[in-house]
C-alpha cells in the first residue's frame, strides 16, 4: 500500500502575501524566450545529439524567432565546446540572437566555459548553484553563509574573467537552484549576492533566473514565491526575472503562465516539453496558449508538423499523438456529438470574425495544419462526422434524416471492422447503399424514355428477373416512375445538388419515401449528368430499398404482391 503522506511528505509552506496581485492579471505580451533544447533538452536524451544534428536544431530555432538559445554545457563535453566554437568561429550566429552557455560554480569549470565563448558578439554565462536547505544539507555540508561566499567568489572569478574580455557583451544569468523549495530570505539573499559582486546596474543587467529545478508545489504556490522576488529584488529595472519550470508534478505550463502574471520578464523551456525527468516547461504548448487568448507570441509554428518533425529527428523523441496543438491526433474527432457540432461550427464560422468553431480551441490552419483530419469515423462516430466528410470530400450534402439513416450504416460496418474509416470509404459505402443496385435487386431499371411534355416516362426493367416495359404518368419524372412502378409507394423528400463544378460536375438526386405494409420511411440516391436520370435512380433506390424490407410473408411473393 502506499505510505500516507502525512507520515512521509512535507508541503511546501505557502507564502505570506495576502495582497498578492498576479491572480488578477492577464498575460498581455510575449516574454523573452530561452530555449534550453541544445543544452537541457539534450542532456535528457538517451543519446545527446552530435554535432550535425545540434546545428539542425540550432537552424530551427532560430527560424522559429528564438533570439536567445542556450546552446551546451561546454565545460561538460567536448561535443558541446566543439559546438560552440563552431558557432563562433563559422560566424553562424544571427545578430539578433544571444547565444547563453552554463557552468557549475567551480573555477575550472568557469574558466573553460568563458574559453568555450570568448570571441562572440554577445554571451549570456549562465552560473548556478543549488541552494535548497536538503542541498546545503546533504550534498554540500554548508550553511547559508558559506553558500553565499561560495556565490560571491565566483561571481567574481567570472566577472574578472569577463571584463578582460571586453569585445564581447557579456551578460551573467545567475540561478538559485531547487529555489521553489529554497525559503524566500535565502533566495533573496543568494540573488542580491550575485547581483551585488556582478555590479549590475545601468548598461550592465543582470538576469536572475528563478528554476523549478524539482516542481514541488501547486503552481499558484509557485506564483507566490516569484511575486514576493518580483517586489523585493533591487535595482529591479536592470534585473531580468527569468522562470525555469520543470514539470514534474505535470503543470509546468501553468506555472510558467501564472509566473508571468506574477512579475516574470522571462521563459526558459524545451520544444514540446523535453528535458530532465518529467520534462521542462513545454514552450509550444505555452506559446500558442497565449495566441489562443489574443497575444502574439513572436515565435512561428505556422507550420508546426514540420517543427515537430524537425524536433523528433534531432532528439529521437517522438511527439505524442496527443501532444497539444502539435500531435498528430489533436485536431480529430471521432465522437459524434463532438463531430456534429464541428461540422456546425465550420458551417457558421465567419471568415472575418473571432475563432468560434465548438472543440477547435485555435484554428489548425494558423499552425499548417489542414481541415483532412479534423473529423475521422470510427465506431465512436456519428452522423455529423460522416456528413461532414462526405460534403467536403464528395460534395454529397445528406438531408438530416438521411444523416441518421446512414450513420447507422456506418456503425455497423465500424464495429464489424473495428477500425477506422477514411472519406473514400465512406464514399464507397454511400454507393454501395444508395447509388448502386445489389446483386439480387428486386428491380433493376437499364432504361428510361421521357414524354417530350415530361408528364410520361417508359422504363425498360427488369423485376423479379423479367425483363419488361412499364409507362407512367405523372407531373414530373419523379411522380412518372412511381406511377409506372406501380408500388404503394409515398414520396415524402425530394431534393436535388450538384456534385464537383465544371463539365464534371454530376446531378445526386435524394428521395425519402414510404411504402404500405413497410414501417418508417427510408432512403434512395441517385447520380447522374442529366437530373432525370439521377431522379430515376432514386427512385429505382427507394424503392429496392423498401421491397428489400418487406415482412417476409410478403417477400416470398413477387415484388409487386
Amino acid at each position: 500500500m502506499i505510505a500516507k503522506p502525512a507520515t512521509k511528505y512535507q508541503p511546501i509552506a505557502p507564502v505570506a502575501l495576502p495582497d498578492r496581485q498576479w491572480p488578477t492579471r492577464n498575460i498581455t505580451r510575449a516574454p523573452v524566450w530561452l530555449s534550453t533544447d541544445l543544452r537541457d533538452g539534450n542532456q535528457a536524451l538517451f543519446e545527446p545529439m552530435n554535432g550535425e544534428r545540434k546545428m539542425k536544431l540550432f537552424h530551427e530555432l532560430v527560424r522559429i524567432g528564438f533570439k536567445e538559445i542556450e546552446v551546451g554545457f561546454p565545460a561538460a563535453s567536448q561535443t558541446d565546446f566543439d559546438f560552440v566554437r563552431r558557432l563562433i568561429d563559422e560566424n553562424l550566429i544571427p545578430d539578433d540572437v544571444t547565444i547563453m552557455v552554463m557552468t557549475q560554480s567551480r573555477e575550472d569549470l568557469i574558466a573553460r566555459t568563458v574559453e568555450a565563448v570568448k570571441g562572440a558578439p554577445r554571451a549570456i554565462v549562465h552560473l548556478y548553484n543549488a541552494t535548497a536547505p536538503a542541498w546545503r544539507r546533504i550534498v554540500f555540508g554548508m550553511n547559508v553563509t558559506q553558500v553565499m561566499q561560495l556565490i560571491a567568489h565566483h561571481v567574481g572569478y567570472l566577472k574578472q574573467l569577463t571584463d578582460t574580455q571586453p569585445e564581447t557583451q557579456w551578460t551573467l544569468q545567475y540561478s538559485p537552484e531547487t529555489f521553489s523549495a529554497t525559503e524566500l530570505s535565502v533566495s533573496l539573499k543568494a540573488c542580491q549576492t550575485a547581483i551585488a559582486t556582478w555590479n549590475a546596474g545601468p548598461g550592465r543587467p543582470i538576469i536572475i533566473n528563478l528554476p523549478t529545478t524539482v516542481e514541488n508545489a501547486t503552481p499558484n504556490v509557485f506564483a507566490d514565491q516569484i511575486e514576493w522576488m518580483d517586489r523585493h529584488l533591487s535595482p529591479r529595472e536592470h534585473i531580468v526575472l527569468s522562470v525555469h519550470p520543470h514539470n514534474d508534478r505535470g503543470t509546468g505550463v501553468a506555472a510558467a503562465e501564472l509566473a508571468m502574471m506574477a512579475g516574470a520578464d522571462r521563459v526558459e523551456g524545451c520544444l514540446f516539453g523535453n528535458g530532465e525527468r518529467c520534462g521542462n516547461v513545454d514552450i509550444v504548448t505555452l506559446a500558442l496558449n497565449m495566441y489562443t487568448q489574443g497575444v502574439h507570441p513572436n515565435l512561428d509554428f505556422s507550420d508546426i508538423t514540420s517543427v515537430a518533425r524537425i524536433a523528433e529527428e534531432c532528439t529521437a523523441l517522438p511527439v505524442h499523438p496527443r501532444h497539444p496543438y502539435a500531435g498528430d491526433l489533436v485536431f480529430t474527432a471521432f465522437s459524434g456529438s463532438h463531430q456534429d457540432a464541428i461540422k456546425k461550427g465550420f458551417a457558421a464560422q465567419d471568415p472575418n470574425a473571432l475563432w468560434e468553431v465548438p472543440y477547435l480551441p485555435i484554428d489548425p490552419a494558423d499552425l499548417g495544419r489542414t481541415y483532412d483530419s479534423v473529423i475521422r469515423v470510427n465506431s465512436q462516430s456519428g452522423k455529423g462526422g460522416i456528413a461532414f466528410l462526405l460534403e467536403r470530400e464528395h460534395g454529397v450534402v445528406m438531408p438530416r434524416r438521411m444523416q441518421v439513416e446512414f450513420s447507422a450504416v456506418v456503425q455497423r460496418q465500424t464495429d464489424a471492422s473495428e477500425g477506422e474509416m477514411t472519406g473514400d470509404a465512406l464514399w464507397e459505402l454511400f454507393q454501395a447503399t444508395y447509388l448502386r443496385a445489389p446483386a439480387q435487386a428486386a428491380i433493376v431499371c437499364h432504361s428510361h424514355r421521357l414524354d417530350e411534355d415530361g408528364q410520361g416516362i417508359e422504363l425498360d426493367v427488369t423485376i423479379d428477373g423479367a425483363r419488361q416495359t412499364l409507362r407512367g404518368q405523372g407531373n414530373g419524372p419523379i411522380a412518372a416512375t412511381v406511377d409506372a412502378l406501380g408500388l404503394p409507394l409515398r414520396v415524402d423528400h425530394y431534393e436535388e445538388r450538384a456534385t464537383g463544378t465544371g463539365a464534371n460536375a454530376q446531378a445526386l438526386a435524394i428521395v425519402e419515401a414510404a411504402m404500405e405494409g413497410v414501417a418508417g420511411s427510408t432512403f434512395g440516391a441517385g447520380s447522374s449528368h442529366n437530373i432525370v436520370t439521377a431522379s430515376v435512380q432514386a427512385i429505382m433506390s427507394v424503392a429496392n430499398r423498401l421491397v428489400a424490407r418487406r415482412p417476409a410473408r410478403q417477400q416470398a411473393n413477387s415484388t409487386f404482391a
